[in-house]
């Protein structure tokens, strides 16, 4: 598809107030000019401890570009290039710098692009745009392995003693990461955050259609966890990829072959 370039901006904004700003640094594609102004902008919702530079972000961004359409990455505060503490990371915190960061962009109507915790964040983007009244509308989600509710789903229940004495004592644990040298860090304040911020509670209404990938040797987020989400989206349109022999990150090319198409789907 031939389409006019269109423009990154870089910029970053600060989200919060007093003790609590931090910064934000955000990279938003332009649409082309003859886009059409229906066209839905893609947000990219990372996952824990992940930022706006992986290679599922980077295609998400790279598609947006061969389609002429706006696209939207940043970073959690904590996490890649933007300010703040990571140890004072909660679902809460993190989704109100999602919401600030698309009702700044101006965007009517985006397609959220959740991966692991960011299917979770995107959930929440949901509730908490329809609860405030947000001038924008979902078009569509693409959860890419979500992990919604996983600290009290699959954090807290496998907790062992060593981990729960220092979580009272210290207010974190660690735990190895197979995918950074440095170990990951879970806090007392996160895990009792996210118990205030669970979806998987009663029927979710996203009010848009909902595409899931999931792996089937994810060793993180086990596929029982994407069926147990189909059965809160009773009312929408969803469909399930189940991919045999995907992993946790899901960043083959016939693993971006399959977001790709997913998000074509719903522009």
């Amino acid at each position: 598809m031939n389409q006019p370039a269109n423009i990154l901006s870089e910029k970053t904004l600060t989200v919060g107030t007093g003790v609590s700003a931090r910064p934000i640094s955000v990279i938003e594609r332009l649409a082309a000019p003859d886009a059409g102004a229906d066209r839905p902008v893609l947000v990219w919702l990372g996952g824990y401890r992940s930022d706006m530079s992986g290679t599922k972000a980077i295609e998400m961004d790279a598609l947006a570009a061969e389609h002429g359409i706006g696209a939207i990455r940043f970073d959690y505060s904590g996490h890649g290039v933007s300010g703040g503490d990571f140890a004072e990371g909660t679902i809460s915190r993190w989704t109100e710098e999602a919401l600030a960061v698309i009702s700044a962009s101006g965007a009517r109507r985006v397609i959220l692009i959740g991966s692991s915790m960011g299917g979770w964040i995107a959930l929440r983007v949901i509730q908490e745009a329809r609860r405030l009244r947000l001038g924008f509308t979902v078009a569509g989600l693409v959860l890419i392995a979500p992990a919604p509710d996983f600290t009290s789903e699959l954090i807290e229940p496998s907790l062992t003693e060593a981990e729960r004495r220092s979580l009272e004592e210290r207010g974190f644990f660690e735990e190895p990461s197979d995918y950074s040298p440095e170990p990951n860090i879970f806090t007392r304040a996160l895990i009792e955050d996210g118990r205030e911020n669970r979806v998987l509670t009663g029927l979710i209404e996203t009010g848009c259609p909902v595409h899931i990938l999931q792996g089937m040797k994810d060793p993180d987020v086990p596929h029982t966890h994407a069926l147990k989400l189909m059965e809160f989206l009773p009312l929408d349109d969803v469909v399930l990829t189940l991919v045999r022999d995907g992993d946790h990150r899901l960043s083959r090319p016939e693993d971006i072959a399959r977001m790709k198409a997913a998000i074509l789907s719903m522009i």
